[in-house]
């Protein structure tokens, strides 16, 4: 997160306003909360000041308020003395929000494992993964594995954790737990390098309202990706010679911290963390199936452009709500694959959300159930099955189980990823993304409100990518050199790049570099208007911001629009005194 600059003064300005504090997720009920200060506040780099800071607006406030951490990328985490109702934090982030010295403060989120459960079957084999080849549900997989299977390729889970199973174990190495809330850990020691799966189970109390077994989830996910293939039992994953680092960050009721998953993110792919080892086999690949509804907050984009520039791939569940992805996270970070979730026909799931944040589906599966008896399955075999365990509270036996969710869906994107990344090392997360979405093929049945590109092909994705079929684009850099003059408090002025010869959508990390001339940038408002006609908000205002000009690059999730059409930057000074001009801008893509 770029740090707004200090003003500075110049003759004839408007008196210095505090900055807006960036759009953020609302106030929920949380016992934590995460503050970006300014880069030149000393709390940003002192946790003595941060820690006074805390207790002024404790006193403030008149609620509890201590500094307990810092996150790997800086932001200051203040405990809050157990779990607080939403408005008394919303109180507590107000104090923030009116710092002029605060950039963002932040709830700590629960987020939720994406995975509905089916039952324990009698058999297993792989007749029963019709999401690997049927031709009308299915992801094509097959075929794809004389190209690839994974190896080499590093998959981190961040989920339940991982309870030992043979069907996975020799593709299972390192791990961490990062369940640092005891009331979700239930291993009783914070974090720690043993990522076991210690149970999700939980009374109807603890677990808003509905009692829960156990899910072994964060099994069930890795064995979609890499379950052992060829050894006669159980089931086939997609990228079989992949190994899995599972990193455990749900825990009781399948719940986590979004702060915990943040370092767990930049963990799995390779980032050092203060009082933490680490990881020695850092992902290619990162799986999230997990989330909450949400803005996604700016702690997790921070660690997720942090685990992205590392190389890491990472692929979500788009969430199984019935809603737009777009009101849940991760879902809605910039920087990652969205999966959402089809069924046996080749229709969007019944609960899987939807939109413009999503860029792919892959099969999640449906398992009904009837009322009576309570949660009976009536349709285990269109479910997803994968490697679980039997227990209902702790582990017992090994076993398999079919699942739906967009959970479910998402670590079959995951494992292509894998045996993309196998195929071709030197692919960027970028071309990953795009090479998956430009060769998926449309549902065969129906999504209402946009299941993105289709449904994935594995076979038709790894051929593009082995020289066999429809390779990622060449990204070229696209310039418009004419100047546009801005007005002082007018109306928006346009400049357009038209965009011709490309096929499929935008990247993922569209680049646009702006040239402005202003000396007071704060005064703009920069937006990218795509050709659909979606804006991409660039630059807020900010009425403390001083600073001359803007030459800078910024990175847009433009991965949901066509790439071919008219691209437009507007830009608007929204205060009196000062007038400005666009020298160029440009796009590569």
């Amino acid at each position: 997160m770029t740090a707004a600059v200090a003003p500075m003064s110049i003759a004839n300005a408007a008196p210095a306003k505090p900055a807006a504090v960036t759009d953020t997720p609302a106030a929920v009920a949380t016992e934590r909360i995460a503050v970006t200060y300014k880069a030149a506040a000393v709390e940003a780099r002192s946790d003595k000041a941060a820690a006074t800071d805390a207790a002024d607006k404790a006193e403030d406030a008149g609620q509890y308020l201590r500094f307990e951490s810092r996150m790997p990328t800086g932001e200051a985490v203040f405990d809050l003395g157990g779990m607080q109702s939403k408005d008394e934090v919303a109180d507590v982030l107000a104090e923030f929000h009116a710092d002029p010295n605060v950039v963002t403060a932040e709830p700590d989120l629960i987020m939720h494992s994406m995975a509905e459960e089916g039952s324990d079957p009698n058999d297993t084999d792989y007749t029963k993964q019709w999401d690997l080849s049927e031709p009308t549900g299915g992801m094509n997989v097959p075929a794809s594995w004389a190209k690839s299977t994974g190896k080499g390729v590093n998959v981190a889970v961040i989920d339940s954790g991982y309870v030992k199973h043979s069907d996975l174990e020799a593709n299972v190495e390192g791990g961490f737990d990062f369940i640092g809330l005891t009331d979700m850990a239930r291993d009783g020691d914070g974090d720690d390098a043993d990522p076991s799966d210690e149970g999700t189970w939980g009374s109807a109390e603890e677990c808003r309202g509905e009692p829960k077994k156990s899910s072994w989830h964060g099994t069930h996910v890795a064995g979609t990706i890499a379950a052992v293939t060829n050894n006669s039992k159980g089931v086939a994953g997609i990228a079989y010679d992949s190994k899995i680092t599972p990193v455990r960050a749900l825990g009781k009721c399948g719940s986590g911290s979004a702060l915990d998953i943040s370092a767990g993110i930049l963990w799995a792919a390779g980032v050092p963390l203060k009082n933490t080892p680490d990881n020695p086999n850092p992902a290619e690949v990162i799986n999230m199936s997990l989330g909450g509804k949400s803005a996604c907050p700016g702690y997790y984009q921070q660690a997720i452009n942090r685990a992205v520039a590392k190389g890491a791939t990472i692929v979500v569940a788009a969430g199984n709500s019935k809603q737009d992805a777009a009101q849940h996270t991760p879902a809605n970070c910039d920087n990652v694959i969205t999966v959402a979730a089809t069924d046996r026909g080749g229709d969007r799931a019944f609960y899987s959300n939807f939109g413009n944040k999503v860029d792919v589906s892959a099969p999640g599966g449906e398992v009904r159930r009837e009322t009576d008896p309570p949660g009976s399955v009536t349709t285990p075999e269109n479910g997803i099955w994968s490697t679980v365990n039997a227990g209902e509270t702790t582990a017992t036996t090994e076993a398999y189980k079919p699942m739906m969710g967009t959970s479910m869906a998402a670590p079959h994107v995951a494992g292509l990823a894998a045996q993309m990344k196998a195929a071709k090392p030197s692919l960027t997360p970028a071309q990953i993304e795009q090479a998956i979405k430009d060769n998926a093929r449309p549902l065969p049945g129906t999504c209402t409100g946009g299941c993105g590109t289709g449904i994935a092909d594995a076979t038709k994705t790894l051929a593009a990518v082995t020289g066999t079929g429809t390779t990622p684009t060449t990204p070229a850099t696209h310039t418009n050199n004419t100047r546009v003059a801005i007005p002082d408090n007018g109306a928006a002025v346009t400049s357009a790049i038209t965009v011709t010869g490309r096929t499929g959508n935008a990247p993922a990390d569209l680049k646009v570099a702006v040239d402005i001339a202003h000396t007071w940038r704060g005064d703009l408002v920069v937006d990218l208007i795509a050709p659909s006609g979606t804006v991409h908000n660039l630059k807020p205002f900010s009425s403390s911001d001083g600073t001359d000009n803007i030459k800078t690059t910024y990175t847009v999730n433009a991965a949901t629009e066509k790439a071919n059409g008219t691209w437009t930057l507007r830009v608007q000074d929204k205060a009196h005194l000062l007038d400005g001009t666009i020298n160029a801008w440009n796009l590569t893509l």
